[in-house]
């Protein structure tokens, strides 16, 4: 029996569930009935329990001003016979079920009558129809059960939900995507899957179609396959459009739209036809954040030929999906052009690197310490990770692979994965240890996956360079055997597809639920969407709902809001969201964001970073700039500078490519304290300034400065430097000797002191002033 109910559990919701119960346990109808309904309502009540709780009440208050009719027709009535009255209506097991029946579970239940209690007692005046009932009830004219259609009224208003359960959830019924996009199926689409590993040549074979077709789209994962195939497009002939969420570039001078477009997969039209497409590395259609797009491009492009180009892995799932579509699917397999040896001995130590060499590591600590350590034995290394900006990657990628340049070692993160042609000889995995996301959108710590250790592995020898044998090895020796395994195992298949709410379904559960915040209808959504889980699940909304949090204060338009929360930021850098919700409250004063306003608030021009602090900085100030062009090309009435902000990301750009040059440099100086002063950049902020700053933390009275939280909080927000809380610290322990001698002199005057803004004096004047003196000059 236990048997038969995990396999009920494991296959329920699925299509076909009857028959492939017959087909796997032999049993009979009224088994699979009565087990399949036993899993079915454990599940409801598990999940409507939850459900529940995401709709928020809506406060309900007796109108003051009402007039007191109830009680001239049937006289007053004393409110403590009314709440014995209330509680016998509600201790009435025929009023549970009937409320459960009326979609009332016990959360909500209990919600309502609360809020149904106190809005008797408290009010002066009921309305009429419910005065004369409850009178009627009291006088024993009436059944206490006459109260429940008054008490559902109140619930409603409470809940509105509950009036449109039935049209929320189909909204949010999204078990046939394919049939979003009419256009599509309308066509008899030719499919061909390109599968096999990197360096194969599947991704050459169908851009070759691409290039040849009278009219096509490239779909890629990143901006720097977009702009490669734009390039290429543009350099053979094809005119060619680059289209990405933070730039337009058209290959006609005037602007005129070409027969080609390369595009990132977010930015893929489903409404314009194509003779060819192309989609990139569809095995991003199971990534829990962008794993929709994958899925959008591949049901609702209009194109008679759809090239898809990736693992293996997903061969089965695209049978699938096509399946829905009623499109047939042609697979063209690969194999690895050149070969690839696994070493059989570890590299044990950083002196044993050669030319040629990657280093792979999975956090920034390690690329640090890596690049710090290579150096040191006098070998020049390129760095490469996915914090840098798109430009500064393909010039360390140019660095490296330049057989003229001296630099012949390179240590990067899992970016190296795609988007970048290099010529490495081995590829030496640091760790393989890697954070990655689970389903609840939490970040674990686990051993590296199949396909990103073939797919980073697969990056040693290019067919054509000069290292076409490829070699991997790790660093430890006790990783070596995990790798072995690793690489002859076979890519995990893939058997979901992503989907994402969109900005029109979300729009009408707002006109459903009015007072709903944005964060709180995504949930909503989520928790009552119905997907078919043999192929779809929904992807994480965490970033999303972090936003729209964030912004939920600033009166903004929901479709807005929407476009707003859909910006790709990173939520861990605390300086781009300050960014971010600056151009919000901009945007709703209707107030333009333009050039001197973003030079103003990111401290405009900046330095060149002397500590890996200041680079992070500049890393995120890049990333601002980002978020600038992102959002000028969806409101751009009001971010009207966009090609004066491209300029400005140009010049960062070149001044974060000199630190990174000479990382190892800033690392030393980390040590030391020294700093450019560009980390505090967001001084620029017109709430912070930083010397107030400064003078609110000393006046904080802290007995030890910079051990708190908030010295943590203002050095990861770049308001204050390393270097700046020596110097605090220097203060406040001079002031605290001098306030013993001097009560007079206060906090600011110690700092215009320390600035110069205090008229220099003769230091045999007055001894305590010498020796303050001298403190400051050393």
């Amino acid at each position: 029996m236990l048997k038969i109910k995990s396999q009920v559990q494991k296959i329920c919701g699925r299509p076909r569930l009857k028959d492939l119960l017959y087909k796997q346990l032999q049993i009979s109808d009224e088994t699979v009935c009565k087990h399949t309904t036993h899993y079915m309502q454990r599940r409801t009540k598990k999940s409507d329990s939850k459900i529940s709780s995401l709709f928020v009440p809506v406060s309900i208050k007796p109108n003051p001003d009402d007039i007191n009719v109830g009680a001239e027709l049937t006289g007053s009535f004393n409110k403590a016979e009314l709440l014995k009255l209330l509680n016998k209506f509600y201790q009435k097991r025929e009023i549970k079920q009937l409320l459960t029946e009326n979609g009332l579970d016990n959360y909500l239940q209990h919600q309502c009558y609360v809020s149904f209690r106190r809005y008797c007692l408290e009010a002066d005046t009921l309305p009429v129809d419910l005065h004369v009932v409850v009178s009627d009830i009291l006088q024993g004219a009436g059944n206490v059960t006459d109260i429940f259609p008054y008490f559902m009224r109140h619930a409603k208003q409470m809940f509105p939900h509950l009036e449109c359960m039935d049209d929320l959830k189909k909204i949010s019924d999204l078990r046939t995507p394919a049939n979003w996009y009419p256009e599509a199926r309308a066509l008899n689409r030719k499919i061909i899957f390109h599968a096999g590993p990197t360096n194969s040549g599947k991704t050459y074979h169908a851009l070759e179609r691409f290039f040849t077709a009278k009219s096509g789209v490239y779909c890629g994962p990143l901006k720097l396959l977009a702009v490669e195939v734009f390039n290429k497009a543009n350099d053979r002939g094809t005119p060619c459009d680059l289209v990405t969420g933070e730039e337009r570039n058209y290959a006609d001078p005037s602007g005129a739209p070409s027969s080609h477009v390369s595009c990132t997969v977010e930015m893929t039209s489903v409404n314009t036809p194509y003779e060819v497409a192309v989609i990139d590395e569809i095995q991003m259609i199971k990534d829990q954040g962008r794993g929709w797009a994958w899925t959008r491009a591949l049901l609702g492009i209009i194109a008679e030929e759809i090239h898809i180009c990736g693992e293996s892995g997903t061969a089965d799932l695209l049978r699938q999906l096509c399946l829905t579509t009623g499109e047939d699917i042609e697979i063209r397999n690969y194999k690895r052009l050149t070969q690839l040896e696994i070493e059989d001995h570890a590299l044990g130590s950083l002196d044993n690197v050669q030319p040629g060499d990657c280093i792979v590591c999975f956090s920034k600590n390690d690329i640090y310490t890596v690049s710090r350590g290579i150096e040191a034995t006098g070998k020049e290394v390129a760095v490469i990770y996915g914090g840098l900006p798109p430009n500064t990657k393909l010039a360390q990628a140019a660095k490296f692979n330049d057989p003229e340049n001296a630099c012949k070692i390179l240590v990067a993160t899992d970016a190296i994965g795609m988007g970048l042609n290099l010529s490495i000889r081995r590829i030496i995995f640091y760790s393989l240890i890697k954070p990655t996301m689970n389903d609840k959108g939490e970040k674990e710590m686990d051993t590296l996956s199949v396909s990103s250790a073939l797919q980073i592995a697969g990056r040693a020898g290019r067919y054509g360079t000069q290292w076409e044998e490829g070699k991997v090895t790790t660093f430890k020796t006790e990783d070596l055997k995990t790798l072995k395994t690793l690489l002859a195992s076979q890519p995990e298949p893939i058997v979901q597809a992503g989907l994402h709410p969109t900005a029109d379904q979300i729009e009408l559960y707002a006109y459903h639920l009015p007072n709903s915040t944005l964060s709180n209808l995504m949930d909503i959504f989520v928790s009552l969407s119905t997907v078919d889980d043999s192929l779809y699940f929904m992807c994480n909304v965490e970033d999303f709902k972090f936003l729209a949090d964030m912004i939920q204060h600033v009166p903004l338009p929901l479709r807005a809001r929407y476009v707003f929360c859909c910006a790709p930021i990173n939520k861990k850098m605390p300086f781009v969201c300050t960014m971010f919700l600056k151009f919000a409250r901009q945007y709703s004063r209707n107030e333009k964001i333009t050039f001197d306003w973003l030079c103003r608030n990111i401290g405009w021009p900046l330095q060149t970073p002397k500590t890996i602090m200041d680079l992070v900085h500049l890393e995120a100030v890049f990333d601002v700039l980002d978020l600038y062009l992102w959002l000028s090309y969806r409101f751009m009435d009001l971010f009207v500078d966009a090609n004066l902000i491209r300029d400005m990301q140009k010049e960062l750009d070149a001044i974060i490519q000199q630190g990174v040059i000479q990382i190892t440099r800033l690392l030393k100086n980390s040590e030391n304290f020294i700093s450019s002063g560009t980390s505090s950049a967001a001084a620029a902020d017109d709430d912070f300034s930083m010397s107030r700053q400064k003078q609110n933390y000393l006046r904080e009275g802290k007995s030890s400065v910079g051990g708190g939280r908030l010295t943590e909080r203002l050095l990861a927000q770049g308001i204050l430097t390393p270097t700046m809380l020596q110097e605090l610290k220097k203060e406040w322990n001079n002031t605290a000797k001098e306030s013993k001698t001097q009560p007079e002199e206060t906090i600011e005057e110690t700092a215009q002191q320390k600035s110069g803004d205090e008229e220099e004096t003769d230091p045999n004047d007055d001894p305590r002033k010498a020796r303050r003196k001298r403190k400051t000059t050393k």
